[in-house]
């Protein structure tokens, strides 16, 4: 039976806020009423939670004993989302948090703006500022006290009192504009720079390859008479003879009468006719050793023998005992695996790298870390129809015989070498939708973003043909940062800089540096190519 009590309950509080809770709450409990704002009523057999708010409980028309007959009823949670009050508190808990968290952070957003900041004693960006003089993009040395461009039309950057009051006052040249970092901040950013090196680069061409033959020490075994195999020596693929080994013997019915006819020659007194019939024998293929066993035991034999001229292995056989040959039949061939060819693919557009004579090296997956130095000995003069490539061919040695026919290989040609080139590692330089630069360290925790021109890559190195010079610390980690860093800096310089005219060419000449008075006004010599 449902506990009655509870109808003046829903009676003395007609004012107050009632609904159904979507979450179809559970009793938790006898007490807590009070504090849950939810009193479950039974009516006809139905359970519904009525939420009633903290002003139903301090209401003066709430009675001692309708209170009481409350807390004797189940409670359930009531649903917090539909509580108003329950929001007032969650919005207060959400700003207190949000206060501590900025307390917190205070500090350390602080420090972060401190590092990458203005340098000491800059002027703020708001205030007008006039650049004394314009320095070379490319080369500190060089400066302008005009608006200039130079060789590849990049401007002259501005240079500001405040970025000139660490100039050595003995003539020495003006820093770089860029950023200073404290060092704190150098390492925990994780900035790592390595040195402009000069040296020796070329370009890698990485291929597949294949392993053939070297078609020059190969032996084709041929019959130059018609006959049938009596005797086959050599009957499978891949074994190996050496010089001088018995192949086969054949029955040709030409080789007997020519053979006769040399042992008749041998008896008259003719000797044109020796010499012929000597002649017959060798051209049909008779070795010079069965000729004098021949003569010494003037008898014709029938089976002619068939020996190998090289050493090598059985690559190719083609024939079976007792069958018919003729003289256009290839019936064996053996190679030579001491040499071997791997004929290589290239892209097309890569043809061009490519000369006979380059250092080429070859790895297998069968021999993880071994490699095998070798040369380019030919580029084929066509280009595959179909694959649209280039093959070259390379000669290797092959000691031991690990470089097994028709094997599949890893090809690493060293083409196009450039001699004695400035060079970077590649994850340095940072290249942009219309120019290359790099950021260069330039000591006690200052950088500049430095326009570049690279050259052929090799590998994990970079060549740069023009914009460094040899020593000098290019960054290779967190770069990005310091760029976007300084082209901030610098965009913010050119906001702020008022501009100038180009003045004439005698103007000019009196610039700072060594000016060729040939060149257009604003132009100064550079100190690259």
């Amino acid at each position: 039976m449902p506990y009655r009590s509870a109808w003046p309950v829903r009676d003395l509080t007609t004012g107050c806020p009632r609904r159904p809770c979507p979450r179809r709450c559970r009793p938790t409990g006898w007490s807590g009423s009070r504090a849950d704002r939810a009193i479950r009523i039974c009516r006809r057999g139905r359970h519904r939670c009525i939420v009633l708010p903290y002003c139903a409980y301090s209401a003066p028309c709430l009675t001692r004993a309708v209170e009481g007959a409350a807390l004797r009823r189940p409670v359930v949670h009531a649903c917090p989302r539909e509580c108003p009050s329950m929001k007032s508190v969650l919005a207060i808990v959400v700003a207190i948090l949000l206060f501590s968290a900025g307390v917190l952070l205070a500090p350390r957003l602080q420090l972060l703006l401190a590092g990458l900041g203005e340098p000491p004693g800059a002027v703020p960006s708001t205030v007008e500022r006039k650049p004394i003089k314009y320095r070379h993009p490319m080369n500190p040395s060089i400066f302008s006290d005009t608006p200039a461009q130079d060789d590849m039309g990049m401007d002259y950057i501005p240079v500001y009192a405040d970025e000139d009051q660490h100039h050595d006052a003995a003539g020495g040249a003006v820093p770089e504009p860029g950023i200073r970092i404290a060092p704190e901040m150098v390492n925990t950013l994780g900035v790592r720079t390595a040195p402009v090196e000069r040296g020796d680069l070329s370009r890698r061409i990485e291929t597949v390859g294949y392993i053939d033959y070297d078609e020059r020490v190969l032996s084709h075994v041929h019959l130059r008479a018609n006959g049938w195999v009596e005797n086959l020596k050599v009957r499978t693929l891949g074994e190996r003879v050496k010089r001088g080994d018995l192949l086969l013997e054949v029955y040709a019915p030409d080789l007997v009468n020519a053979q006769r006819e040399y042992l008749q020659a041998l008896e008259g007194i003719q000797a044109s006719l020796r010499v012929a019939a000597r002649d017959r024998l060798l051209a049909l293929g008779v070795a010079e050793s069965q000729i004098q066993q021949l003569e010494r035991e003037r008898q014709v034999r029938p089976l002619t023998a068939v020996y190998a001229r090289q050493d090598g292995i059985v690559a190719v056989l083609n024939i079976r005992e007792g069958m018919y040959v003729t003289p256009e039949m290839e019936l064996m061939t053996l190679a030579d695996p001491g040499t071997v060819w791997i004929k290589a693919e290239v892209f097309e557009q890569q043809a061009g790298w490519l000369a006979v004579g380059q250092k080429a090296e070859v790895r297998l997956p069968h021999a993880p870390g071994e490699t095998w130095i070798g040369t380019v000995e030919y580029l084929y003069p066509d280009v595959d129809a179909r694959t649209r490539a280039l093959r070259a061919r390379l000669r290797f040695a092959n000691p031991g015989e690990r470089l097994k026919f028709n094997m599949f290989a890893t090809v690493l040609i060293h083409a196009a070498p450039r001699v004695n080139v400035l060079h970077i590692p590649r994850e340095a330089l940072i290249t942009t939708g219309h120019e290359q630069r790099v950021i260069v360290a330039l000591g006690e925790g200052r950088f500049v973003a430095r326009p570049v021109r690279a050259g052929i890559e090799a590998g994990e190195r970079v060549e740069i043909v023009a914009g460094l010079e040899p020593g000098e610390q290019v960054v290779t980690s967190a770069q990005f940062l310091l760029d976007s860093e300084s082209s901030v800096r610098a965009s913010l310089q050119r906001l702020t800089a008022s501009p100038a005219p180009v003045e004439s060419a005698s103007s000019h000449a009196g610039h700072t540096g060594h000016a060729d008075p040939a060149k257009p006004a604003g132009h100064a010599e550079h100190g690259h190519d």
